[in-house]
């Protein structure tokens, strides 16, 4: 891993995921300080996320901006490059889920589940289904709202952890375990696209 770079991600759950899969593809933490979490999309642009890239920039180092690629993936990284030219930055861009397609962070994860699970979004995915349907007396306008990517992902989880108070907590962003083999598969093909990036870019 090199000695000098900076990861400039989203929001915490994208911040635990990569801090935990560079663990797993490199065997060795990385420095809490090169991880960037700028919450939210639109801070890229902040001061303080120019700043840091343009430090380590002039410390030899390399940035990597991971984002999600949302609804229009073309858009997104036309927009993104676009503004790096402008204010003259240098850095690497992937955009989630495998930097070819719209989505976001929650996709990957998806596709990435241990392959044994995937009863849980099966039945996940026909709840949805039947949710569309439904017809309910004062609710307008229909169809009921489909819940957030990130709520099939909680769910995920739910259904496969205990129900003490410590198991609970592994649901949430920042204390997920990743590395749990019966329920992610870190090393999946869907990786590869992200994986490439990394190594490529940092070893």
């Amino acid at each position: 891993m090199k000695d000098r770079f900076l990861i400039v991600v989203e929001g915490l759950a994208d911040e635990t995921f990569i801090r935990q899969y560079l663990h797993h593809l490199f065997g060795q933490e990385a420095l809490k300080d090169y991880i960037l979490r700028v919450n939210g999309k639109d801070n890229l642009q902040s001061a303080s996320a120019i700043n840091r890239m343009r430090s380590m920039t002039d410390q030899g180092g390399i940035n990597l901006v991971i984002f999600d690629a949302d609804d229009d993936f073309e858009a997104r990284r036309a927009s993104i490059l676009q503004w790096k030219e402008e204010k003259g930055l240098e850095f690497e861009l992937f955009l989630l889920p495998n930097n070819q397609a719209k989505g976001e962070l929650e996709d990957l994860l998806e596709n990435i589940i241990n392959p044994n699970n995937r009863p849980i979004l099966d039945c996940w995915e026909n709840y949805e289904k039947e949710l569309v349907t439904l017809d309910i007396p004062g609710r307008t306008p229909p169809p009921l709202t489909t819940p957030a990517k990130k709520t099939k992902i909680y769910g995920y989880l739910e259904a496969l952890l205990g129900t003490s108070r410590s198991e609970k907590e592994k649901i949430k962003e920042p204390q997920r375990e990743y590395y749990n083999t019966l329920h992610w598969n870190l090393d999946g093909e869907y990786l590869l696209p992200l994986k490439g990036f990394l190594r490529k870019c940092i070893k």
